[in-house]
């Protein structure tokens, strides 16, 4: 049964049915001859599955793809084609391929560990205690609770991206990119790469200020040894250049030989960061019984720099006698106690405190709230009076410790937050763990949860710790030149010095390392064009030309020289980073993509939106200037990549915010249809395509986008004749060409295919259900079929009639460009001209509103506009003119206006012979689509009808009678308005014409001589004869033989006609040098039967001129002169 079944199928649909679009491969069952069809048919047998037989070579069975479905490779998108690449280009074709070793790494070594390592830094060794003497254990706590909260935020929303799908290598970039899509993701991606390559220059920075301050400061090129104020910066920071830029090349030479050594001394450096740690918690510890002896001398109440004296006091007692000491004789003009000394120096006492006071000592409560200084203030002792005059001149004012900025609280934050930064370090490894979805979330979260109670416990005992003058000494001048965090350490201030200069050495390399992996990838995602030849490196896949770049652009930190100045830098960026993570978490959250399903599950979309707005906050506290320039790169990238980039389609969020919208906005336009003042053309296009599926009027497109400019809705549809099953192919290849065209012509909007038995069925289903919802078109533009005389496009014209019915009937506006191949491309530029309009009955204002946004596109931008308007016989013209003129002012138009008297005229011979050729055409287009029996039974009709020879002697009986021998079954449809029929002898053509002008549904009958022979052709030279009242030769006619003709000719169309002419003759004389003219487009005729008439009347109005716009209104108002 099943083969039978089978069989009959293969029968009907054949071979190579195209059902799905694919030729259906034979089935195990059907002609299972081959050894491979009855291995194939031994497979299924015992399974059960014979009812799914023809979909196997297509959907294989489920058993057998679960092993690689289970196994997916942690690769991103587009890496195996690189790394193929790769293999292909490196290695010889007989060579095998390596063997890929699976990721191994958990979550302590793959992701806690990383973690810690890149989020404590150099902020935490240089800045953290001098932070908290400025800002005080209280706004410093609030400082550190902010940036941990944001980072813990940013975690949570990172976990739950990482964990809702297999996370290929490729980290926060892949993430966001996949998340936001590829011009968030390029943006943000950037932002990464220049926060991590900032950040490398930061950790440079650091290493050379330890070097140069703590550990070997003679090294220094530029001396500042007697240098004060400006001179001695400028000293400073010129070290740092010079030495700056040293290390950063040797440690580029080091990343670009052997990037595999970094790797391994990570662990070093990891190393020494958390001896350094549990140095500085031992030395707290040890505070509490016995604290370290760091004595800080104060004059008065401020700080004296310790080098260059032994002694905190002015004089000693020394063999029975006063001694004065060295720091007498920096104050003092001589070494004896009647020198004159500085007037601060003799007003104020010299005092000794410690600077480790310890934890037990309650020195917390002094250190609570901030001190914020100008730039050269005095490091003052709290608690402390001093004597001094105001007015009096400050001297001697290197010898004392002094601000070297100007802090404030929003400085404090932008140069800690680095300090929380690093959180990535395990995502990024995302391709060499074992478990990505699981370690991730455990690992980053329990990283900063770790950091953050070190950070916030720090804050707290270093204000326990230390004295307030000490904490605010950035560069430990009051304790003898010592890093301040190492004067608490144990047990010696080396340990730290030492640790941290490692650690900010390795974190440096790790920089210079990650940053051009990350701008590798986002070459090789081709998102940035311009950035495409950092994607190649050398054989080994290593970033070369990346690497150039990042050490190009850490450079620019370099020379900016100051830690404090470059942090908030990459502060922005790393902010910007993070807050497009919660954004894309928050995203996926709301919009409940059926994708959306994290493993992790303990988040929610309120907790990334406060992550994100306080991502947006730290961003403006730090810097608002960095900020908005932070911003303004984000933003030009973005854009650079909408327009310029490659387009990409990852299934983003962004894209599900656009249907969002799009629906959203959908259901308000069905509430009701636009004001006036909104209403647009909403165009559709139609277009017929060649056998090729090639649009044969480009310019129409053209047309569309000088009428649009962009805006609005634009549809550009087709149809082809066929079935969905047959001719899909065709169908998919008709809209190709269909977009492409558009591209090429810029319009934006859609393009819509149909596929129908009929052309005719398949334009009314696109102008029936084009659109969606409110967003539906309102215009309909379709070319003037030129060839519409031909016989064989007899089907275009009826289709075209057709088409202006639907529109009438469906209340839309109707534009038919006439001779559309004349009309300019956007290219082309008139220089001058006008738009003429002539309105003739009131459409509702298309006709002022077309030439208008016409004269908005560059084409048509220098043409004139000119209104003509037709009054009557009874009409005051001159008061025509001025309402008019009035309501174009009112319009806001400029436009010249014409009143154009057309008087009552007799109707002309010409305007006879023109109506009688036309029914004459239409007898024969007629005649031309009866069946056999109906040319029977209308010859047979003709000739009864003559036979009593009454041709022109008894019209009004001769109407009786074709009344009564109308021919029955003929539908009303098959009768046109009014019948010819040329019935001829051999060389003889003899017209015969209505005889019944009352009657249009009456057939004709007309003199014929029996068995005379039906000639059923019409040639342009007997047209142009009868045109011009010229009697053709076979029998000579003059014009009272003619008048009886012309007197039973349909009255209606020869009014339709002397008018057609008379307004042609009207426009020609008036428009003929104009660019375009725009005219009101008669209605069609209500009935089936004058349909050639139809056109012959547009064709005689439109006669002569280069380029016709006919408009037909959609029923409604379309422009106000309201605001």
């Amino acid at each position: 049964m099943l083969n039978n079944m089978t069989d009959t199928e293969e029968g009907e649909g054949g071979p190579n049915s195209q059902g799905d679009g694919n030729p259906k491969e034979s089935s195990p069952f059907i002609n299972s001859s081959s050894a491979s069809d009855v291995e194939k048919s031994q497979q299924y047998d015992g399974k059960n599955m014979a009812l799914f037989e023809e979909e196997m070579d297509n959907s294989p069975m489920v058993s057998s793809i679960l092993s690689s479905l289970a196994n997916y490779s942690n690769l991103p998108q587009g890496s195996k084609e690189h790394e193929e690449a790769e293999n292909e280009e490196g290695a010889a074709p007989s060579k095998k391929k390596p063997a890929v070793k699976a990721p191994s790494l958990g979550t302590l070594m793959g992701v806690y560990l990383p973690c810690i390592q890149n989020i404590f830094g150099v902020i935490l060794f240089l800045r953290m205690t001098w932070m908290v003497g400025i800002g005080g254990v209280f706004g410093s706590f609030i400082i550190v609770f902010m940036c941990c909260s944001t980072t813990m935020l940013t975690a949570i929303s990172m976990s739950a991206i990482a964990t809702n799908g297999v996370v290929p290598a490729g980290g926060s970039y892949y993430m966001i990119s996949r998340s936001l899509g590829p011009e968030f993701g390029g943006a943000v991606g950037i932002c990464f790469y220049l926060g991590t390559t900032f950040a490398g220059a930061m950790y440079i920075l650091g290493a050379i200020e330890l070097l140069l301050i703590y550990i070997l400061p003679q090294a220094a090129i530029f001396k500042m040894e007697g240098l004060e104020g400006a001179d001695m910066e400028a000293a400073m920071l010129n070290n740092m250049r010079v030495y700056g830029t040293i290390v950063l090349s040797f440690m580029a030479t080091v990343v670009f030989v052997g990037v595999k050594y970094v790797n391994k001394l990570a662990l070093v450096f990891l190393a020494c960061v958390i001896l350094s740690i549990l140095a500085v918690y031992a030395g707290v510890i040890k505070t509490a019984f016995e604290p370290p002896v760091f004595p800080v001398c104060i004059l008065g109440n401020r700080t004296l720099i310790s080098k260059g004296f032994d002694v905190c006091a002015k004089v000693i007692e020394r063999d029975n006698g006063t001694v004065t000491t060295k720091l007498w004789k920096i104050f003092c003009d001589s070494e004896f106690l009647n020198a004159t000394c500085d007037e601060y120096f003799a007003n104020n006492n010299v005092s000794e405190i410690q600077g480790i006071p310890g934890v037990s000592s309650g020195i917390l409560a002094e250190n609570l709230f901030g001190y914020y200084l100008e730039k050269g203030n005095f490091l003052e002792k709290r608690g402390i009076s001093a004597m001094q005059d105001p007015d009096a001149p400050i001297t001697n004012s290197n010898r004392y410790v002094l601000a070297d900025i100007t802090s404030f609280f929003t400085l404090l934050v932008g140069i800690y937050f680095p300090s929380v930064t690093g959180i990535m370090a395990g995502s990024n490894r995302s391709g060499d763990l074992r478990d990505a979805q699981k370690s991730i979330p455990i690992g980053t979260i329990a990283a900063i949860t770790t950091t953050s109670i070190v950070y916030m416990s720090a804050v707290v005992l270093f204000g326990a710790c230390i004295e307030g003058v000490v904490l605010r000494d950035k560069f430990g001048e009051g304790v003898d030149g010592n890093l301040v965090i190492g004067t608490l350490a144990w047990p010696s201030p080396w340990v730290i010095v030492i640790g941290s200069f490692f650690s900010t050495c390795g974190a440096g390399l790790q920089s210079l390392t990650g940053a051009p992996r990350l701008l590798q990838a986002i070459s090789r995602d081709s998102v940035i064009p311009f950035l495409k030849v950092f994607g190649h490196g050398k054989a080994n896949g290593e970033p070369t030309w990346a690497l150039l770049l990042t050490a190009s652009i850490c450079e620019i930190g370099i020379i900016i020289a100051s830690l404090d100045a470059v942090a908030p830098i990459l502060s922005m960026f790393f902010l910007m980073c993070y807050m497009f993570v919660n954004l894309a978490c928050a995203l996926q959250t709301l919009l409940r993509t059926p994708n959306w399903r994290p493993r992790f599950k303990f988040y929610h979309w309120a907790l990334s939106f406060l992550g994100m707005s306080l991502c947006l906050s730290l961003m403006f506290i730090c810097s608002w200037y960095y900020a908005i320039v932070a911003m303004v790169i984000a933003t030009c990238i973005y854009k650079y990549i909408e327009f310029a980039g490659a387009e990409k389609e990852w299934g983003d969020g962004i894209r599900g915010i656009s249907l969002s919208a799009a629906r959203f906005a959908l259901m308000r336009l069905e509430e009701g249809p636009p004001h006036t003042k909104n209403w647009r053309p909403q165009i559709m296009v139609l277009v017929s395509m060649d056998s090729e599926q090639n649009v044969e009027q480009p310019r129409l497109l053209s047309l569309t986008n000088q009428l649009k400019a962009g805006k609005g809705l634009t549809i550009v549809g087709t149809s082809v004749v066929g079935s969905f099953l047959n001719n899909h192919a065709e169908a998919q290849k008709a809209d190709q060409s269909l977009r492409k065209l558009m591209e090429t012509e810029k319009v934006k909007g859609f393009s819509q295919v149909v596929i129908s038995s009929n052309l005719r069925d398949g334009t009314s289903h696109l102008i029936q259900v084009g659109g969606l919802g409110g967003l539906k078109h309102n215009t309909v533009l379709v070319s003037w079929p030129r060839t519409w005389k031909q016989a064989e496009d007899n089907l275009r014209f009826r289709n075209f009639i057709e088409v202006v019915r639907e529109t009438t009937a469906a209340s839309m506006a109707l534009l038919v460009p006439k001779n559309i191949a004349a009309y300019p491309s956007n290219g082309e530029r008139f220089t001058e001209g006008q738009i003429d309009v002539w309105w003739i009955v009131h459409d509702g204002g298309m006709l002022m509103l077309l030439p208008f946004l016409l004269r908005q596109h560059k084409v048509w931008r220098k043409c004139k506009m000119r209104i003509f308007t037709v009054a009557q016989m009874d009409d005051n013209s001159i008061q025509m003119k001025k309402d008019l003129i009035t309501f174009l002012y009112h319009l806001r138009i400029d436009a010249e206006v014409e009143v154009v008297e057309m008087h009552d005229s007799d109707i002309s011979a010409y305007t006879y012979e023109k109506t009688l050729v036309m029914e004459q055409r239409s007898q024969i287009l007629k005649q031309m689509h009866l069946t056999k029996n109906e040319m029977e039974r209308e010859i047979q009709s003709i000739t009864d009808s003559s036979r009593g020879s009454i041709r022109r002697k008894n019209p009004s009986n001769l109407q009786s009678q074709q009344s009564s021998e109308e021919p029955a079954g003929v539908s009303v449809e098959e009768k046109p308005e009014e019948e010819s029929v040329a019935v001829s002898r051999p060389k003889q053509v003899q017209l015969i014409h209505n005889k019944n002008p009352t009657s249009p549904t009456t057939p004709t009958g007309s003199a014929a001589t029996p068995g005379s022979e039906v000639q059923m052709t019409w040639t342009d030279k007997a047209e142009t004869q009868a045109a011009a009242g010229h009697p053709e030769q076979g029998g000579v006619k003059d014009i009272f033989n003619m008048k009886p003709e012309w007197e039973s000719l349909n009255q209606s169309n020869v009014r339709r006609m002397h008018t057609a002419l008379r307004l042609n003759e009207v426009i020609m004389k008036k428009s003929k040098e104009a660019k375009l003219v725009l005219l009101n487009m008669p209605g069609p005729p209500k009935n089936r039967m004058g349909e050639e008439n139809y056109m012959e009347f547009l064709e005689v109005l439109t006669e002569g001129l280069n380029r016709v716009l006919l408009v037909r209104g959609g029923g409604r108002e379309v422009i106000t002169i309201y605001s």
